[in-house]
């Protein structure tokens, strides 16, 4: 026996933005701080959700909530509320129409400290009723994209539940200090990198296919390698070995020396991907713009001359 469809009366609008919160942070908690409620609220209101429309919109997943197929379309199709919802008081009230939201970006973390971050403070200073988080982390994407609204990642995305699009090409190149430099015979060719280490990623820890490039470096071997790029950019300028580093971090570094920068030079792609959902809310259409427009006036610090 099959359930009876639901009237559209019975679905409360307020348990929609509850269920959006959830999908946008991946968590009871996080969706709760948002919603200024407790977390049991906001479970009792995705129960409720859930059962008014008979199905399941909500599994637990390995890094927290995550929306079933039908809990995307749901999500996808409530996605104007917020919007609606906040243009609706700001009329009552007479007040000015102001964005008011929280807007969650993954990226890697020296784009995202470096680019990302200068994006996010535009956007505070222009529209300082949307909170501005940042997520940083180099790795691959959930397929379901929980817990975020946008993300940087490297290469293209994938994944057909998710909207993709070229951000921006970038540059990754080899520096070392120059007292490392003064300790070595000079590097002239890059078979001269046979008897020098590398500064890099941990190669058992690296889950981005597009990063596996110390092989490519004739016979270098990783002697210092970290998952996080401001640690291999530290351990460089400290003479641990030759770093193949962001270009946008090791150009403008005043300790580092570029080292064959015409015969090494890495070129990788950032894409910008969001969440279906999270395109229709106005907030994060208004992060998206200002990343793009972050990059697309730095864009020769990316790859230098």
């Amino acid at each position: 026996m099959t359930s009876p469809s639901p009237r559209s009366t019975e679905v409360s609008t307020d348990d929609l933005r509850y269920l959006l919160s959830v999908a946008r942070t991946g968590r009871l908690v996080s969706a709760a701080a948002l919603l200024g409620v407790d977390h049991t609220t906001v479970r009792r209101r995705i129960d409720r959700l859930e059962a008014t429309l008979g199905v399941r919109l909500l599994d637990r997943g390995a890094d927290g909530w995550e929306l079933t197929a039908i809990g995307r379309d749901v999500a996808s199709r409530a996605a104007g509320l917020e919007h609606i919802v906040e243009q609706v008081v700001g009329a009552a009230s007479g007040g000015t129409e102001e964005l008011r939201d929280t807007v969650r970006v993954a990226a890697p973390d020296g784009f995202g400290a470096v680019f990302v971050a200068a994006a996010l403070a535009r956007v505070r200073q222009e529209h300082p009723g949307i909170t501005a988080e940042l997520v940083t982390s180099t790795r691959p994407l959930s397929l379901r994209g929980s817990g975020y609204d946008l993300a940087v990642t490297i290469g293209s995305g994938t994944s057909t539940r998710l909207t993709a699009e070229p951000l921006a090409p970038y540059s990754l190149r080899l520096y070392a200090s120059p007292d490392y430099l003064a300790a070595y015979p000079p590097i002239r060719s890059v078979t001269d990198l046979d008897s020098h280490t590398l500064v890099f990623y941990v190669d058992a820890l690296l889950t981005v296919r597009e990063l596996d490039l110390a092989p490519v470096l004739s016979g270098m071997r990783v002697g210092f390698g970290s998952t996080n790029v401001f640690a291999q950019l530290e351990a460089t300028r400290r003479g641990a070995g030759i770093g193949l580093l962001h270009a946008f971090m090791g150009e403008p570094d005043p300790g580092l020396v570029p080292v064959l920068p015409r015969e090494v030079d890495f070129r990788l792609q950032f894409s910008l991907s969001a969440r279906r959902d999270s395109l229709a809310v106005e907030s994060v259409s208004v992060v998206r713009d200002a990343i793009r427009r972050e990059v697309r006036e730095r864009e020769g610090e990316l790859i230098p001359r």
